[in-house]
């Protein structure tokens, strides 16, 4: 079969705040080839990334993301890989194309499993799905009192996990987030995994972050998320030592959402000095790259971890890569998410009584949107180009 159509739908709800909340809006895509349909999001700005799929080429390693996709034979895993390959050497400098080309990729993946009648785990060669212990996604509060209010409520719903990130956490002084940090261990109980996501704050500041590691270890974090940009190696790896250097400061690091590539997430692996590499399957370039990081990451005694602070339909395509890797347990999972958000999809992804959540065991990645909920959110988007309409939303 061939790949008939990619469409794009920008959802969002009607005031995006400044917060760092990733499910006020969404890219979602829609490819449809030989009687099948398959579905996947981008985590990403949408008009940019829809830019990036119909733009005119600028010259030969500068072309539209749709020159590498549409038409192409879409019969078996091999037939993806290769659409992924054409992509990043056709768009090699179109930055975007690596976000465009996630939310394809994921619903290749999708409608391939539909069209096979297996879940996409099975297609990437695992025998079966291990369930994952679901940590709770929140932002800080803007106090502390509202971090230890927001970590008692998690306690309270039976997490056994929780993370809290961005807000004002790194934006002030110490003492503050030596408080939120301290409430958060408080909200939760000693009992409770706590995780800690800076949010990339400091930029490649290695002394502001060194300046966090004592409540961190006081208050058993089990990781500092992202404290410096994806690419700043040498600041990780110093980090890296000070956090391992004493047993009063040990504090281990997780990193590579940034990452939009394979190269990005391995440079962090080798280089960076992380124990965990958290991948984005809607910013990677899709379920295929992510899987190949979890492959990696395995043997070099680094764990795998998904990103996902959007959607139920995103949380499933992010579960996919390391489904079947028993020893990586530990998956995101937003709770404090938009309506656009909660109003989704048709199926849910739950968390049990364990506090775990299971991969859906159904063809695909097992999640179709709701289509009349999510309707409200349709923004209409046209671009034109010398006068000529290139792109305009179609019909969902």
């Amino acid at each position: 079969m061939n790949i008939e159509s990619v469409d794009f739908f920008y959802l969002s709800i009607p005031e995006v705040l400044d917060i760092g909340d990733g499910s006020q809006d969404a890219l979602l895509v829609r490819v449809r080839a030989g009687g099948y349909e398959g579905w996947g999001e981008c985590e990403a700005a949408p008009l940019p990334s829809i830019a990036a799929y119909v733009c005119p080429m600028s010259h030969s390693a500068c072309k539209p993301v749709m020159a590498s996709v549409l038409g192409q034979r879409l019969d078996d895993i091999a037939d993806i890989a290769r659409i992924n390959q054409l992509v990043r050497r056709n768009s090699f400098d179109l930055l975007q194309a690596d976000h465009t080309l996630s939310g394809i990729d994921v619903a290749l993946w999708d409608l391939l499993g539909k069209r096979l009648g297996e879940p996409v785990y099975r297609l990437l060669g695992y025998e079966r799905a291990y369930p994952k212990t679901a940590y709770a996604s929140v932002l800080f509060g803007d106090t502390p009192s509202e971090t230890g209010a927001k970590a008692r409520a998690i306690s309270a719903a039976g997490y056994r996990a929780a993370k809290f990130g961005w807000g004002p956490f790194g934006l002030g002084d110490v003492l503050t987030d030596e408080e939120h940090v301290r409430q958060a261990r408080a909200g939760l109980g000693d009992d409770i995994t706590l995780l800690i996501d800076a949010g990339t704050v400091w930029g490649d500041d290695v002394a502001a972050a060194v300046a966090r590691l004592p409540v961190l270890a006081e208050c058993k974090a089990g990781w500092l998320e992202e404290p410096f940009v994806s690419g700043a190696l040498d600041a990780y790896a110093s980090l890296a030592q000070a956090a391992n250097g004493r047993p009063d400061f040990r504090v281990r690091l997780a990193a590579g959402e940034g990452a939009h590539d394979a190269h990005m997430a391995r440079h962090l692996i080798d280089h960076g000095g992380i124990s965990f590499v958290q991948i984005d399957t809607g910013r990677i370039g899709g379920i295929t790259t992510a899987h190949e990081v979890a492959q990696y990451a395995r043997p070099r005694g680094v764990t795998y971890v998904n990103h996902t602070f959007t959607t139920p339909l995103a949380l499933s395509a992010s579960l996919q890569p390391f489904a079947g890797i028993e020893g990586d347990v530990i998956c995101e999972y937003p709770i404090d998410a938009s309506a656009l958000a909660r109003n989704f999809a048709n199926e849910t992804l739950a968390v049990d009584a364990a506090g775990q959540v299971r991969v859906p065991d159904r063809p695909g990645i097992g999640m179709t949107p709701n289509v009349e909920a999510i309707r409200q959110y349709l923004v209409p988007v046209e671009i034109k180009a010398r006068g000529r309409v290139i792109y305009q939303t179609p019909e969902l």
